[in-house]
């Protein structure tokens, strides 16, 4: 089931994602994470209804919807590639040089670009990693990263999860404290 993807350029919204969906009943507007207008419709709805639906529901978008100017949507895509270079040419590395120091093994390295998560473990040994840890000193990356790794051996928070990630780095506590002053979110 999967969702087919339009963009209309619109004067007031700047770029409207318009997501056609196999499930979708009728028409709904919501804000995407990065800030866009957002329309589900039904998956045969001709590109000319999704124009006139956008249009006939103006208002009602202005009043309910926290949309963004589109000159901040536009700053935050290029925010969002710099980070994602960045962390490119750092994440996998760092993350390779940690889990080679202590022996750890894992699949494969993901970035990401999630808005609550810093990172996460899948139980097939894939580490997924937020680019928005460019964002913050590397001491608390390295904790992230060495958290993540913690995951490979035990797939929750238990006393031999934390006592694993301890044993890597022994400020944990304080960093997991430090890393709370800052969000996920690019």
């Amino acid at each position: 089931m999967l969702a087919l993807l339009m963009l209309i350029n619109d004067k007031e919204f700047g770029e409207v994602i318009v997501r056609k969906s196999p499930l979708a009943r009728g028409v709904r507007f919501s804000v995407s994470t990065s800030g866009r207008l957002q329309m589900s419709v039904p998956k045969y709805t001709s590109d000319f209804l999704a124009k006139r639906f956008l249009n006939s529901n103006r208002e009602a978008i202005r009043e309910k919807l926290p949309i963004k100017d589109p000159r901040e949507q536009r700053s935050r895509d290029y925010q969002k590639k710099l980070l994602m270079k960045k962390a490119k040419d750092y994440l996998p590395y760092r993350l390779e040089y940690h889990a080679k120091l202590y022996g750890y093994h894992y699949e494969k390295c993901r970035l990401t670009h999630a808005n609550t998560r810093w990172g996460s473990c899948s139980s097939n040994r894939t580490i997924s990693l937020n680019i928005g840890l460019m964002n913050v000193p590397e001491v608390l990356r390295d904790y992230v990263i060495l958290h993540e790794l913690a995951h490979l051996n035990h797939m929750d928070h238990s006393k031999a999860f934390w006592a694993e990630v301890g044993s890597h780095d022994k400020n944990y506590k304080m960093h997991e404290k430090k890393l709370k002053m800052f969000n996920p979110g690019v």
